[in-house]
């Protein structure tokens, strides 16, 4: 199969953290945040409902927090390197996140990405206000996200990769032409074509 596009979550997949969960570290409900979130990936609770929970407790956080959580996030083993060997076989790359633009505009933004999609936190008066703009990133909206970006280049879904850790990835790995789960839940282990749990993201060259 020649493969022409691939889509990648951010979180635990492309970045070892879990932006939301460092957000929160810096209110008092850190803990509360982090396992919404662990829940919300095993596919144990509504994504969209997790999300405004937890989204809703990052109310008041200044903007420049945005900033300030970069510094806390490291990028997957192998992943940089992914993204550059795919970019050199010419591979349209893109990413779509049930994260926040607000910080991975700024994580991405030297990487010449071909795709970005993900939530909007909202911001006045230059504090979060514990809401998101627009629709949410979910798995429904991963996938519609993996058939635009494929739309918009004229490449075959059969001709995709797409690469995710959680259930709310699972639509979205079950379109692609390759499904990939990295380190994945169970949830998205049954629906993937490969599951990696090579440390090493270039791992998945081997398939490609």
């Amino acid at each position: 199969m020649s493969y022409q596009l691939a889509i990648f979550d951010v979180d635990s997949t492309l970045i070892e953290q879990e932006v939301i969960d460092l957000l929160a570290s810096y209110t008092a409900h850190g803990d509360k945040v982090s396992e919404i979130t662990d829940a919300a990936m095993q596919g144990a609770i509504d994504f969209d409902q997790a999300l405004h929970q937890r989204v809703s407790l990052l109310k008041g956080l200044p903007e420049g927090i945005f900033n300030e959580v970069l510094n806390g996030i490291s990028f997957t083993h192998g992943a940089l390197e992914l993204i550059q060997e795919l970019k050199s076989r010419k591979f349209k790359v893109g990413v779509v996140s049930g994260g926040f633009h607000n910080v991975i505009d700024l994580l991405f933004k030297d990487l010449q990405l071909d795709f970005i999609r993900a939530n909007f936190l909202e911001v006045s008066q230059g504090v979060l206000t514990g809401s998101i703009l627009g629709s949410i990133i979910n798995r429904k909206a991963k996938a519609e996200a993996l058939i635009e970006f494929s739309n918009q280049h004229q490449i075959p879904l059969k001709n995709t990769v797409a690469i995710g850790d959680g259930s709310n990835d699972i639509e979205m790995v079950k379109l692609a032409g390759l499904g990939v789960s990295y380190k994945g839940k169970p949830a998205l282990n049954e629906v993937a074509d490969v599951c990696l749990e090579d440390t090493d993201l270039r791992s998945i060259l081997q398939y490609l």
